[in-house]
């Protein structure tokens, strides 16, 4: 691992990391958006692109590069007892978390266009985008199953005219 890339890794306040920070803040100005500013027309244009993930990734991409022979290894054969040892070296926690924080900003992309194309309440989404951003695997089924609501229903049997709906 590169001597900057060390660094970066394990620099910052209580060791957590640069990069590590780094991650959950290139990510954040989109959150805030999608749950302080949904309506906004800014926050739907901006967020209308998959791109917006890109800035996470990177930060993955810094740290998966002097990691990414073993990381390799894992995601082909994986194994418990491996993944277990590849996460105690340094960069590994970050690596994994800059990959969660991408994948949940990607989730919680989609449930906010979704939810603007369906016309789910703002007071309904960004409660459920708080609890996304911090557990995805409990705000996403919360949300597939709220797909099944009326307001829900009246979108999908095209009781709202294109009109009604936030662009």
């Amino acid at each position: 691992m590169s001597e900057l890339a060390s660094e970066l890794m394990n620099a910052g306040a209580g060791g957590s990391g640069t990069l590590f920070d780094l991650a959950f803040y290139v990510a954040a100005p989109f959150w805030l958006l999608m749950i302080l500013l949904p309506a906004w027309s800014w926050t739907a244009r901006i967020v209308a692109t998959p791109w917006i993930v890109a800035p996470t990734l990177v930060v993955w991409a810094i740290v998966a590069a002097p990691l990414f022979a073993p990381l390799w290894t894992l995601v082909t054969q994986p194994n418990l007892a491996e993944i277990t040892e590849f996460a105690a070296r340094p960069g590994a926690g970050t690596l994994m978390w800059a990959q969660i924080i991408a994948w949940d900003l990607f989730i919680g992309r989609w449930m906010y266009l979704d939810s603007r194309r369906r016309g789910v309440p703002a007071l309904v989404m960004s409660p459920l985008l708080v609890v996304t951003v911090l557990l995805s695997p409990i705000g996403l089924p919360i949300y597939l199953a709220l797909r099944h609501l009326p307001w829900f229903l009246a979108s999908e049997l095209g009781l709202r005219s294109p009109a009604d709906s936030p662009r």
